[in-house]
C-alpha cells in the first residue's frame, strides 16, 4: 500500500460533472490498494468572481477580510468533492487548511507555512477514510486565517506530502505534464518524461504556469516525488525529481516566457556604497519583487542602473518617493516587455548556448534589452512584438521540436 497525495486544480473540479469524474478517479486509486489524501482548489473561476465582488464593494479591501473571503472557494470544493465520493459508497472527510494542521506566519495574502501538524489527517487515514483538504490556506498561531497566494494549492499538496511522508504527490491539471514550452504557442512542443527539481524551479519562476515555484522548492527540499499529469485522461505525466536523465543532443530542456515585465532605469546616481541597498530595500519594504539588475559603468562619479519588475507604476512611485534621500538625475520606465528564458541542466557543460540564443533572437529582428544568466538558464528581456516567432525559432534551434528529438535508446512512441 502506498500513500498518495492527489491535488486537483480549479479546471479539474470546475463543475459537478468534472467533480464526479475526479471522485471516480480517487476511488479507483483507493481500489488499487492505496491511501488517498486529496487537495483541491476553488472551482473554475470562483476565485476571480470573489475578487470581482470584493472590488465592487471596496476597491481597497482589507487584507484580512480578503483572506476570509478567498478561503471559501476551496472550502466549497472540498465539501462537494467529499459528497461526490460518499455517493460512490466510500467514506470521505473534508478538512480546511487549519483543520489539516497548517500553521503559517502572520501575513495575509502571501503567507508562508511555518509548520504542519497532520494529526487529524493521520487519524482519518488510520480509519480507512479518503481525506479531502482545502488548498491555499492555513492559520496563524493566534487563530487568524491566511492564504498562500495564487498557486498556493500546489504548495499545500507538496508540503502536506512531505509532512505525512507520502510516497507520491500527483498534481492533476488540464495538461498532460510539463512541456518543453507552451503547446499553445508551439504545436510540436514535447512533453517531458522527467525533469529535475532545479530545471522545474527555474521554469516555474520564469513564467511556466504548470507548477508554483514554492511547491517545487518544498518538493526539492523534502525529496518529494512529484508527478504532473492530466485529470482528463490516464496518460503518463512528467516526473519531477532530483536528477533527470539527459536526452541525447538535448542541452536545453524547456523555454519559458513572462509577458508581465517592465524595465525601470535610474540615471545619474551617485556611485557611493549603500546606494543599491537603499533602492532595493525600499522596493522590498513595499513587497515589490525585482528580477534582473544591470549596472552600467561609472562616469564622473555617477552610475546608471536598470532592473525589471512586474509592477511598473508602483515601483516608479517608490523610487520617486526616495529621491530626497537618494538624488538621481532621472528615472525612466518601459513596460509591455517580455522575458524569454531557456533552461537546461546540460547548459553547464556546453559552451555557446547563450550565444546561439542571442543569434536566434537577432535573426527574428528583435533587439535584446537585458540579459541574465545562471548555470542552467539564460534570460533575455525583449519587446513583446514577434514573441511567438521568437519562441518557435528557439524551440527549433535547441532541438526541442517533437519530431526532431533523438532519444537515448532509440526512437520512442510519442503518441
Amino acid at each position: 500500500m502506498s500513500l498518495y497525495v492527489m491535488k486537483f486544480g480549479g479546471s479539474s473540479v470546475g463543475n459537478t460533472e468534472r467533480m464526479q469524474r475526479v471522485a471516480r478517479r480517487i476511488v479507483e486509486k483507493q481500489d488499487e490498494g492505496h491511501q488517498c489524501v486529496v487537495v483541491v482548489s476553488a472551482m473554475g473561476d470562483t476565485t476571480d468572481e470573489l475578487i470581482d465582488q470584493a472590488m465592487l464593494l471596496n476597491p481597497e479591501p482589507p487584507a484580512r477580510e480578503m483572506d476570509m473571503l478567498m478561503t471559501t472557494g476551496e472550502q466549497i470544493s472540498m465539501a462537494l468533492l467529499s459528497m461526490a465520493i460518499h455517493q460512490l459508497g466510500r467514506e470521505a472527510v473534508s478538512f480546511t487548511g487549519w483543520q489539516a494542521g497548517f500553521r503559517t506566519e502572520p501575513v495575509h495574502g502571501k503567507a508562508r507555512i511555518m509548520d504542519i501538524i497532520p494529526d487529524r489527517i493521520q487519524a482519518a487515514l488510520d480509519q480507512g477514510k479518503i481525506i479531502v483538504v482545502a488548498g491555499f490556506q492555513g492559520m496563524t498561531p493566534d487563530g487568524e486565517i491566511t492564504t498562500f497566494g495564487r498557486g498556493g494549492s500546489d504548495t499545500t499538496a507538496v508540503a502536506l506530502a512531505a509532512a505525512i511522508n507520502a510516497d507520491v504527490c500527483e498534481i492533476y491539471t488540464d495538461v498532460d505534464g510539463i512541456y518543453s514550452t507552451d503547446p499553445r504557442v508551439v504545436k510540436c512542443a514535447t512533453k517531458l518524461k522527467e525533469i529535475s527539481y532545479d530545471e522545474m524551479l527555474e521554469l516555474a519562476s520564469l513564467g511556466a504556469a504548470v507548477l508554483h515555484p514554492r511547491a517545487v522548492e518544498y518538493a526539492k527540499h523534502n525529496s518529494v516525488r512529484l508527478v504532473v499529469r492530466s485529470s482528463f485522461n490516464n496518460n503518463e505525466g512528467t516526473v519531477v525529481k532530483e536528477e533527470a536523465s539527459m536526452e541525447q543532443g538535448v542541452v536545453v530542456s524547456g523555454i519559458a516566457f513572462d509577458k508581465n515585465v517592465a524595465r525601470i532605469s535610474i540615471l545619474g546616481v551617485s556611485d557611493t556604497p549603500g546606494v543599491l541597498a537603499q533602492v532595493f530595500g525600499a522596493l522590498a519594504k513595499e513587497g515589490i519583487n525585482v528580477d534582473i539588475i544591470v549596472q552600467s559603468g561609472v562616469k564622473n562619479g555617477e552610475a546608471d542602473f536598470s532592473f525589471t519588475v512586474s509592477e511598473c507604476d508602483r515601483a516608479v512611485a517608490v523610487i520617486e518617493s526616495i529621491k530626497d534621500q537618494l538624488p538621481y538625475r532621472e528615472v525612466t520606465s518601459e513596460d509591455h516587455l517580455v522575458k524569454v528564458s531557456i533552461v537546461g541542466a546540460g547548459m553547464i557543460s556546453h559552451p555557446g548556448v547563450a550565444a546561439q540564443m542571442f543569434d536566434v533572437i537577432s535573426k527574428q529582428g528583435v533587439s535584446i534589452k537585458m540579459v541574465s544568466t545562471s548555470e542552467i538558464k539564460t534570460s533575455c528581456v525583449i519587446d513583446g512584438n514577434n514573441l511567438d516567432e521568437v519562441i518557435k525559432a528557439l524551440h527549433t534551434a535547441y532541438n526541442l521540436d517533437a519530431e526532431q528529438q533523438v532519444f537515448v535508446g532509440g526512437p520512442q512512441d510519442r503518441r
